[in-house]
């Protein structure tokens, strides 16, 4: 913890007791708390950073997650929200164990059936850019982790048949998907429609949506995928800090120290601008 303490809250959010048991440990010292509608959340400061972190297990499916999120967004007032779990690979080159942080979400189950055909219509949110960021620089430091930026397929739907017909709806139309789960697009839209929160969803590889699911599953993939991905959104958090901590996204330094920025100036003591400059001298009247 730093010195002062927490100053920012984040909310890490989980749909099943394997996933919620990945990251507890990474959070010491927790404290329960109960929201009077019985809603728990377990609350513990994130060694070396500035975050508090609220954690809690909502159960499955997005609607779930909408409502659970947007319940405890008004109760704890969390600066980001990041849904840590499992998920089914559908591209071969993202393997079991391997983590796919959700570069947007999709809803694939819109559309309208016609005459000729389902018609398709799209429903996508897009993530938090500063913790999509955070995400490419921790993915850097943690060697044992493999991770893909790509989105992610959110729908109430367990995919364990690659020749299904909505494995086909999924190729067909949302291609560039790297992972399927089913509380993503809850969590993401309920931070969209909440004041735009900083929002991320990170999920660990445990099976192919195939026909090999159960017995992925039966080996210990959910337990491996779920600890890579709270491995990866608690290196997430590290990276990017609260706004009121002492690593503050705001006045960030060039890799020379010539140039500083933030909030509403820009120093450029010690650096080399070419360009015009618009501002205000210091003793100046406006």
């Amino acid at each position: 913890m730093t010195a002062t303490g927490p100053t920012g809250t984040a909310l890490v959010l989980t749909a099943l007791p394997v996933e919620y048991a990945a990251v507890r440990p990474l959070v010491p010292e927790r404290e329960e708390l109960v929201h009077r509608d019985g809603t728990r959340v377990e609350v513990g400061a994130l060694p070396g950073t500035g975050w508090r972190v609220a954690l809690a297990e909502l159960g499955e499916g997005n609607r779930t997650a909408a409502a659970l999120t947007t319940r405890l967004i008004d109760w704890l007032k969390p600066e980001a929200i990041l849904f840590v779990g499992v998920a089914g690979s559908l591209k071969d080159d993202i393997g079991i164990g391997d983590v796919v942080v959700g570069t947007k979400v999709y809803g694939f189950h819109g559309g309208k059936q016609t005459p000729a055909g389902f018609l398709v219509r799209p429903e996508a949110y897009p993530v938090s850019n500063a913790l999509l960021n955070a995400g490419r620089s921790a993915a850097r430091d943690l060697s044992d982790v493999r991770a893909h930026f790509k989105p992610i397929a959110s729908g109430d739907v367990v995919l364990a048949d690659s020749e299904s017909d909505i494995a086909r709806h999924l190729h067909g139309n949302y291609n560039d998907a790297g992972a399927i789960e089913m509380e993503g697009l809850g969590a993401v839209q309920a931070a969209h429609l909440n004041g735009q929160l900083h929002a991320l969803v990170v999920r660990g590889i445990s099976d192919r949506a195939d026909a090999g699911k159960h017995e992925a599953d039966a080996g210990g993939s959910q337990k491996r995928a779920a600890g890579q991905a709270a491995a990866v959104a608690v290196a997430v958090l590290r990276k990017h800090q609260p706004r009121g901590g002492s690593d503050s996204q705001e006045g960030p330094h060039s890799a020379d120290g010539g140039v500083t920025y933030g909030g509403d100036h820009i120093d450029f003591r010690g650096g080399t601008f070419y360009g015009p400059v618009t501002g205000k001298r210091t003793g100046e009247q406006r």
